[in-house]
């Protein structure tokens, strides 16, 4: 297989899957509009093109899709066909390292024994494949729209479960809640954590006994094995990767212990534990049911005490749970009373984490007490900075979003801002050269602060 060559630098293809994951969350939780949909296509589209650089649109024909109307096969968008292939995708998952196949084919791949991704070489940390039900659905649409029938995907290997893995997952099971030797309780969580990071099939296995999960963290709470730092990374990892299977998300988070353990991690754990906590909260809170309990449950503070103080992938592990958490409107509050408006504008002002900063405050802008406090602790000029300066255009949109929300919540603001635009004019370029939300945001403010002239004019 002929390698491609990367054509963009790490930070380009670095920003771009950032902007695809928050859209991919967005999705996930049921809250995107067919913009966000449009957005994500666009961004897969480039993300393909900057790393391997352009090619010509393929056809349907040689997909294994059938036009019911017997034309032309239509142009398929790049971002839907397999790399590896050239084929539009039937059942597309992501690799470890970012980039989406279709299953049967990087399958295949890994089967050979390549530990390598297709598209970038790079090493991969695993072998999971996750599906990835944003392209998947943008797929089923497309098809849709131009008369296409893909064949049914041929199996969905994740839910298949042997005996052999059943007896696997209740020996080690038996290990850990049976055994009297700490030691032996020991190895076995870490072979379960091993276990459950590899093989996918069992990972479906705990939906057979959903009651283990329950028995597993009670085991862990015994005193000398709590305070073991190993252990406890070992367990919370576990369930980290338990949380990947779909079915599994609900049984979590239905059960009784595990979220509370999670959060108990997140203010305790090592830094590892404490990053592996808040990407399995992130796995968790996809389900909207999730994600009402652990802002109930109080993961708001440790999370935004770990954005703040902790190691570089602990901060994005956290910024993506407190953003799908914050897609509930009750947690808003929780996010705001916990200082994570301190947090992201202190991160964006040192020019650390400003995507997923950004990311957050607009979403947290429909909230009044939010925008309040932004106006209140200098977030206007960091706005405008963002605005100004910032090469991003997602990163664009998102500041104009959050200024506009402070300047129709405080009108007084808008004297702020219309003096930094009468010398940059940084919102008129805007206006015409962003995104279609950001061109709609900054017309906005425009529109309001030609109206204020307007009425101080009428009242002198």
């Amino acid at each position: 297989m002929a390698k491609p060559t990367p054509v963009a630098s790490a930070e380009e293809a670095a920003a771009l899957r950032r902007r695809l994951r928050r859209l991919v969350a967005a999705v996930a939780a049921g809250s995107a509009d067919a913009e966000a949909f449009d957005e994500a296509a666009e961004a897969l589209a480039k993300l393909r093109d900057a790393e391997l650089g352009p090619r010509k649109d393929r056809a349907v024909a040689g997909c294994g899709g059938v036009n019911k109307g017997g034309t032309e096969a239509a142009a398929v968008p790049e971002q839907f066909l397999c790399p590896i292939s050239s084929e539009i995708m039937r059942d597309p998952v992501v690799l470890a390292s970012g980039q989406t196949y279709d299953r049967r084919f990087i399958q295949e791949w890994l089967s050979a024994g390549n530990r390598t991704c297709p598209q970038t070489q790079q090493v991969l940390s695993n072998t999971i494949l996750i599906p990835n039900h944003l392209v998947r659905s943008m797929i089923l649409q497309w098809c849709t729209d131009n008369g296409i029938t893909l064949p049914p995907v041929e199996n969905q290997e994740e839910d298949l479960v042997t005996n052999n893995e059943r007896k696997t997952f209740s020996k080690i099971f038996e290990r850990i809640a049976s055994s009297s030797n700490l030691s032996e309780q020991r190895e076995a969580i870490k072979d379960l954590r091993l276990l459950t990071k590899c093989n996918s099939s069992l990972r479906a296995a705990i939906g057979e006994k959903p009651d283990s999960i329950s028995q597993m963290i009670s085991t862990v709470s015994n005193p000398e094995l709590e305070n073991n730092a190993e252990v406890l990374e070992d367990m919370v990892t576990t369930v980290l990767n338990l949380s990947i299977h779909e079915s599994n998300k609900k049984i979590i988070g239905d059960d009784s212990l595990a979220i509370p353990f999670l959060i108990r991690a997140l203010q305790s754990g090592t830094m590892e534990a404490r990053s592996n906590a808040a990407a399995a909260i992130f796995s968790l809170s996809a389900l909207n049911s999730n994600k009402a309990k652990i802002g109930e449950l109080g993961a708001m503070r440790p999370l935004v005490d770990l954005l703040e103080h902790g190691s570089m992938i602990a901060k994005k592990d956290a910024a993506s749970a407190i953003f799908n958490l914050c897609m509930l409107h009750e947690n808003k509050s929780r996010a705001t009373k916990s200082g994570v408006i301190d947090v992201t504008l202190k991160a964006i002002a040192d020019d650390s984490l400003v995507d997923e900063s950004l990311a957050i405050l607009a979403l947290l802008s429909g909230d009044h007490e939010t925008v309040e406090e932004i106006g209140e602790t200098g977030g206007m000029a960091s706005m405008l900075r963002v605005i100004k300066e910032d090469q991003c255009k997602r990163n664009k949109e998102n500041a104009v979003a959050v200024l506009f929300a402070v300047c129709m919540y405080d009108r007084t603001k808008l004297r702020e801002v219309a003096e930094d635009e009468n010398l940059n004019g940084s919102l008129a370029w805007l206006a015409q050269n962003g995104t279609s939300r950001a061109r709609r945001k900054a017309a906005g403010i425009l529109d309001k602060m030609k109206r204020a002239v307007h009425h101080t004019h009428y009242s002198c």
